[in-house]
């Protein structure tokens, strides 16, 4: 059994106070999170609107500026010109859905409350084809806020206990596009007729005018070839978004949810970086790919300031003697096709570091 400081633990009781040692102690420890907080908020308000903001916003206007030569290229004969509008539209889908609908959710592309309720609005349920209410609980209020916490924010919800790894790692995401609307009608159960009605005409807004822009601008002669063509872009980078998902926190630390660590020692124990990769770092977001760990510290960061403060953060965890964890993206494949069962079947253990096991 690990050896580990108490002051390490957060121990809540049923009226959700803090009890234990550490409520004797100095707040020496509660002061790590607060200075590197400082820190990042210093080099936040040393950040040009560009550096917080406008980088990431023309990366998502490229990707609306990819869609016009995109359905035109996809109404070409030549095979060619069709296979370079199916990627470029894909390019723009993933851009959009994972790196617009993430920024989104936080709140991150504008300092306005009402612009980020209809950015929200605009990236999840017309673009992504979800509802921005189920999307902004699940990722804010229950991932961010209860990272790895067993039956809270453990990742859970991307776990097909009845799927074999094959199938799970590398067919199953196919069908996300498909699967995605479905998930966000089942979770409109219990809201007000309002909330029902606007998600479901988004959705259905997203949806289609994409198919009507492949029949009237492509030139797509049957609705099924627009709708595979539909599935195919909008798939096209579903694998490798279910792997990022599950390679950053499953498998690392987790948490029970009456004993967890305090903050800082709870994001850097179940949180992990992967390395730069040039079409990840443009689709998925920075602060999804190599700056994961510098996201769940400070979710209201944008791509491009996570980025920033990169080596700052990572600076300061090291000087602390804290974990600053990073992993290749094959070297986490490679482990979760070999540790599959263990991983992704069967319920992780309480770490250790809670004293619970």
């Amino acid at each position: 059994m690990q050896d580990v400081p108490e002051e390490w633990r957060e121990d809540r009781g049923g009226d959700g106070r803090t009890r234990g040692p550490e409520g004797r102690q100095k707040k020496g420890d509660e002061s790590l999170m607060m200075e590197l907080t400082r820190l990042v908020q210093e080099a936040v308000r040393g950040s040009s609107w560009w550096e917080r903001r406008g980088i990431d916003c023309s990366i998502l206007a490229a990707a609306f500026l990819c869609l016009p030569p995109a359905f035109l290229l996809l109404g070409s004969s030549q095979v060619a010109c069709f296979s370079a509008g199916m990627l470029l539209m894909g390019v723009a889908h993933a851009i959009i859905t994972f790196k617009g609908t993430h920024l989104a959710s936080h709140g991150a592309l504008s300092e306005s409350q009402a612009w980020g309720n209809f950015w929200a609005v605009f990236f999840i349920e017309v673009c992504g084809s979800f509802s921005a209410r189920a999307g902004v609980q699940g990722h804010i209020k229950m991932h961010h806020a209860h990272t790895n916490v067993v039956g809270l924010g453990d990742s859970s919800v991307w776990k097909v206990p009845c799927l074999p790894r094959s199938v799970y790692l590398f067919v199953a995401p196919l069908f996300v596009p498909v699967i995605t609307p479905l998930v966000a009608l089942a979770h409109l159960r219990g809201h007000p007729v309002a909330l029902v009605v606007r998600t479901v005409l988004m959705v259905a807004l997203g949806l289609y005018s994409q198919y009507w822009l492949l029949i009237h601008v492509s030139g797509f002669l049957s609705p099924l070839s627009a709708l595979l063509c539909m599935l195919a872009c909008r798939a096209m980078f579903s694998v490798p978004y279910i792997h990022v998902n599950i390679f950053q926190h499953i498998g690392l630390h987790m948490f029970a949810p009456t004993r967890r660590p305090k903050r800082i020692y709870q994001m850097t124990h179940g949180v992990l970086n992967l390395p730069r990769n040039a079409l990840l770092d443009w689709m998925f977001g920075h602060s999804l790919i190599n700056c994961h760990v510098e996201h769940h510290l400070f979710p209201f960061l944008s791509d491009n300031m996570c980025l920033k403060v990169k080596p700052l953060v990572s600076k300061y965890l090291m000087e602390k003697q804290l974990p600053y964890q990073e992993d290749g993206y094959l070297s986490r494949l490679t482990m979760f096709f070999h540790k599959y069962q263990e991983l992704m079947v069967f319920a992780p253990p309480i770490t250790e570091l809670v004293g619970v096991q």
